[in-house]
């Protein structure tokens, strides 16, 4: 047997640290076994997805040397890889689980469910729906289908009794039935979700050992009965422990970092990333903290990987990072200098902004440092203002760091028709809302234009930039977060 495994991120956003720490243990378990890794793009939810978040995720893989066999940009012989081009598929496979009786069309509206969840906790019964909650009578299901209502596809699971999974790491899991629901298998606008898609790219791309994070553990009993209903051999499961916060919480961007071109933009080796991913959860024999991702490769053994949540403390990276630096040669480390700030495509996106506000060479530093850096020194004394107090700037700051978070795009006039929006609606003058901006960007209100300085720098390092901020203005509570988010969703009801 040839191993095979993937990883499948969905291209929603910006590429999380967390894919690349389950691509590495998959691709290091893959050349470990003289196995294939593959990079499947999971793209079902086609209001989310984008070609420029599927883009980046294939640039930043590629920045940390994790390359794969098969995929979408390089092919293979299970092509497509994104499940957006495989949709015929699914469908088949969904209408065949109905006609041998593992699965039902579901016509049940948003309004329905939320009353049938109403009665089960009236009834003090704590389980999921079932296809005995959900199905209708035949008649009533004809009816609906004849009047063009929309349906899901939905497959049986059952009412009670144990589920047994086999993990890697865990042994044998014992899972409850009564809380595993009646999941939808395909949405109304004939995408699966990612159980089925998963399940059948997953059989046809021969995959030998999913690993993936244990998150998705609750779901193994609808994935191990859907490989029942048709026959197939399941995988080999593992499921890795998740990367925490210094606080043990889940890895969230609201307590760290978590976008790998943050980590890029800010000027980290790659290998120094790769290494500090290796070590999350997992240790060299020799139990040495530098390592290549040829030497963890070579010594690889999926059960040195210890359970307890490996935490991703940004400041062990820097510490890490730093060891690396220091072994590079000079002309090495100038090499990697000039590589990440000045290299030619980016000096001369920066440079027609700049040009025309010095006189001297000697000023260009002062006027466009700030595009040559990771992070930008400043404190609460940097945004006193002649007739806005801190308080209301840290909360102008909070509303755009969500506009910006919520937007798909990434340009100057997108930026700005934000802030215009959020200004309107506070109905304070656009020049006012955007000073806070402009030192939270720049260090500094003299500058050139802030949202010109936003796209040049780019969504990970700008919204770290505006984080930053908030905390130098004293934060935002938990309390005041669920306050403030209802006011910005009343001025941006879009989002």
């Amino acid at each position: 047997m040839t191993v095979r495994t993937r990883v499948a991120p969905s291209p929603t956003g910006d590429p999380h640290v967390g894919t690349a720490y389950i691509a590495l243990f998959n691709r290091c378990f893959a050349r470990q076994h003289g196995g294939q890794f593959i990079l499947r793009i999971e793209d079902t939810d086609q209001t989310r997805s984008s070609d420029a978040s599927e883009q980046a995720i294939l640039e930043s893989l590629r920045w940390l040397g994790l390359d794969w066999d098969e995929g979408p940009d390089v092919g293979g012989p299970h092509a497509p890889y994104r499940q957006s081009e495989r949709a015929g598929d699914y469908r088949r496979y969904a209408e065949r689980l109905i006609a041998d009786g593992h699965a039902f069309k579901c016509f049940r509206s948003a309004e329905e469910l939320d009353q049938l969840r109403a009665d089960l906790k009236e009834r003090g019964e704590n389980r999921a729906l079932k296809p005995g909650d959900l199905e209708l009578p035949a008649d009533e299901q004809q009816r609906r289908e004849d009047a063009g209502d929309p349906y899901v596809i939905r497959m049986r699971v059952p009412e009670s009794g144990r589920c047994e999974i086999d993990d890697m790491l865990r042994g044998t899991v014992e899972l409850d039935w009564s809380l595993v629901d009646a999941q939808i298998l395909l949405k109304s606008d004939g995408m699966p979700t990612y159980h089925l898609a998963n399940v059948v790219d997953d059989h046809l791309m021969e995959i030998t050992h999913v690993i993936r994070g244990e998150e998705w553990l609750n779901s193994a009993p609808k994935h191990k009965l859907l490989y029942q209903y048709f026959g197939w051999d399941m995988p080999v499961l593992c499921h890795m422990p998740l990367l925490r916060n210094p606080d043990k919480s889940k890895l969230s961007k609201r307590k760290n970092p978590v976008s790998i071109n943050f980590y890029r933009r800010m000027g980290y080796l790659p290998e120094a990333v790769v290494n500090y991913l290796g070590r999350m959860g997992w240790s060299m024999p020799d139990e040495r903290e530098r390592f290549t991702l040829e030497d963890m490769q070579a010594a690889f053994d999926i059960q040195r990987v210890s359970l307890g949540g490996p935490v991703f403390d940004v400041e062990k990276l820097s510490w890490l990072n730093g060891q690396w630096l220091h072994d590079l040669s000079d002309e090495q480390f100038l090499d990697q200098l000039r590589d990440w700030a000045f290299n030619r495509d980016y000096a001369m996106r920066v440079l027609p902004h700049v040009k025309q506000r010095v006189e001297t060479f000697g000023e260009v530093v002062d006027k466009a440092g700030f595009c040559f850096s990771g992070m930008v020194a400043v404190e609460e004394a940097d945004f006193q203002h002649p007739k806005h107090d801190a308080e209301a700037m840290k909360v102008w700051l909070q509303f755009y760091l969500w506009s910006c978070e919520a937007r798909r795009d990434w340009q100057r006039d997108g930026l700005f028709a934000d802030a215009k929006q959020l200004a309107d609606a506070l109905e304070i003058k656009i020049k006012d809302f955007l000073f806070p901006v402009f030192v939270a960007i720049a260090g500094t209100s003299a500058s050139f234009s802030v949202v010109d300085s936003m796209e040049l720098l780019g969504p990970d390092i700008s919204r770290a930039r505006l984080r930053h901020a908030i905390d130098v203005l004293g934060g935002v509570s938990k309390k005041q977060t669920k306050k403030l988010e209802k006011e910005w969703a009343a001025i941006v009801p879009a989002n």
